[in-house]
């Protein structure tokens, strides 16, 4: 497999693309994918727990006796695997619309929801939408020019920091650009810029969830409260990499 540029041997991208290749079992990569996916789909509503989300990962199977029904949930934990390997592949490219609109297309393909011809899976919604009921987003005649615009501001910087990919992604999520799927995208989003700007990446857990989605509200008038929160979580995700180096 080959890329656009040498990535450190030491850095974490190398480290995943490496036990990616390898197909090792118990690694960081193996375990990044069964977190992210469980953390992120149940944020969003999905009913399958964490074993039953590793046993789909490892196995592509659900328990027989598990009596799971909804379909999508399990459609849309295979397909967020492949976009975090998707996110992988490119993570070292610089974010573009159509690497947003890709990531969304995989996570939402063979769904439901992809069988509704004004879904528009894989392009900019059709219908407006709102971010639960705290914030009216971007109507749909404006998330072309927005997400343009929020590109360009934000690929200004020569060196982007932490509080750089923590503002796009506030960004990104007031404009909920797509019909469905805007804050799973929006966290591999910021997985791919950490690994890209060699900042550690993080998980945003389900437990928490509440404090991460009141420091999106609060995040125009007190910014601290999500910054904080996040940097809990690149810890994390620094101290996984270093237990399983160890291992």
């Amino acid at each position: 497999m080959s890329y656009e540029k040498e990535i450190d041997e030491n850095s974490i991208l190398f480290k995943l693309r490496e036990e990616q290749e390898m197909k090792l079992k118990g690694g960081l990569y193996h375990q990044t994918q069964i977190r992210m996916a469980y953390n992120s789909n149940h944020m969003e509503g999905s009913r399958l727990t964490e074993d039953q989300t590793r046993s789909i990962y490892e196995t592509r199977t659900i328990g027989v006796n598990d009596g799971y029904e909804k379909n999508d949930d399990i459609i849309e934990t295979v397909n967020h695997f492949r976009c975090f390997d998707y996110i992988l592949s490119i993570a070292d490219k610089e974010l573009s619309e159509d690497i947003i609109k890709h990531i969304q297309l995989v996570l939402k393909s063979g769904t439901l929801d992809s069988e509704k011809e004004w879904f528009a899976v894989g392009d900019y919604k059709k219908r407006p939408n709102m971010i639960g009921d705290m914030i009216e987003t971007t109507h749909p005649s404006k998330v072309g020019s927005e997400i343009k615009k929020l590109l360009k501001e934000y690929r200004e910087s020569d060196n982007i920091i932490f509080e750089d990919v923590i503002d796009f992604h506030y960004q990104f999520e007031k404009i909920h650009p797509f019909q469905d799927g805007n804050g799973r995208v929006g966290r591999l989003i910021m997985f791919k810029e950490c690994l890209k700007n060699n900042i550690p990446p993080f998980i945003i857990e389900d437990v928490s969830k509440e404090y991460y989605r009141r420091g999106l509200k609060e995040y125009q008038s007190e910014k601290g409260y999500l910054l904080i929160y996040f940097y809990h979580h690149c810890w994390q995700m620094s101290t996984s990499m270093s237990s399983t180096r160890n291992s």
